[in-house]
């Protein structure tokens, strides 16, 4: 699971989210997107979903439904939006009502089997993402960090670094938005915020940089017309700049396999494996087995 979160509010934590569970999806993974921003969820417009309703099934609530990322597997998104009579009705709820929201956007929808689910986090360090640390608890769980590079963002940004620190949750990297500016007459590229030495506050942290997002109107137009750029433009310049991020979300992905599976074929689930087989055999199994999960031990470390 994957969090993308920021301090602060404006820096483009939905278009991050919504590009980068596109782009996991082009990659054959199925892939569920959570907005949990309960003041403004963003993700119906985002993928095209403004008439989507919810419904209680059998198998929980419907999830909304996008089919274009290219993928084998369709996209699949829950959000309050769903559930509200129409998209210009405000809520207003006190912590107690986001704390069963949170429990029920995660538990209550149909994900059905997903690969990676990417949670669009509201802006703070507040209820919503202590409540959904507290649920993911003991969980493969990751924080991607959004900013744009001046320094009041920052100042507001990196405090959802030191939270994530404080409370043990993995960071897989951050995404500097709005990093640059492409002239459309002469191609020079120019920034239109001043650079407060993002880099430099994220390697200081030991925060891997993981993608510079520009500005660009392809992206507020994909967002407007309900197809993120990743896949309305995959050879653009703004879905380009996505792909390292993408990248290292899939990585980390199958290291994380590799090591459970490293893990399964050590313990018990080796001695399953092996049960039954010929004496004459059991030995030699259980040997190559343990020389497999060692191996993939080694390759999930040299993932991360």
């Amino acid at each position: 699971m994957l969090l993308v979160l920021s301090n602060k509010g404006g820096v483009g934590k939905s278009t991050v989210a919504a590009n980068l569970a596109v782009g996991l999806a082009a990659q054959g993974q199925r892939v569920g997107l959570a907005d949990a921003d309960i003041h403004g969820p963003n993700q119906s417009r985002f993928f095209g979903l403004l008439e989507t309703r919810s419904r209680p099934a059998p198998s929980g609530l419907t999830p909304g439904v996008f089919g274009g990322a290219g993928g084998a597997f369709p996209l699949r998104v829950g959000s309050l939006a769903f559930l509200l009579a129409e998209d210009s009705v405000p809520i207003v709820w006190r912590d107690a009502y986001k704390h069963d929201f949170l429990h029920h956007l995660i538990g209550s929808f149909d994900w059905g089997p997903l690969d990676t689910m990417v949670v669009d986090m509201p802006p703070g360090t507040g209820n919503e993402l202590i409540t959904l640390c507290d649920l993911l608890e003991g969980y493969n769980a990751s924080a991607v960090l959004v900013s744009t590079p001046q320094a009041v963002a920052q100042m507001d940004s990196l405090k959802a670094a030191r939270f994530c620190q404080e409370r043990g949750l993995p960071i897989l990297g951050a995404v500097e938005n709005m990093a640059g500016v492409t002239c459309p007459q002469c191609g020079g590229e120019f920034h239109l915020f001043p650079d407060a030495g993002f880099g430099d506050a994220l390697e200081a942290l030991g925060i891997a940089r993981l993608a510079r997002i520009p500005l660009v109107p392809e992206l507020a137009l994909g967002s407007d017309t309900g197809v993120p750029v990743v896949a309305a433009q995959p050879d653009g310049a703004a879905a380009h700049a996505f792909r390292p991020l993408i990248r290292a979300a899939v990585e980390a992905a199958r290291a994380a396999f590799q090591e459970g599976l490293a893990a399964e074929m050590s313990g018990l689930g080796m001695r399953a494996l092996v049960d039954g087989l010929p004496v004459d055999i059991a030995g030699e199994a259980a040997a190559l087995l343990v020389d497999e999960a060692a191996r993939l031990s080694r390759l999930a470390r040299a993932d991360r």
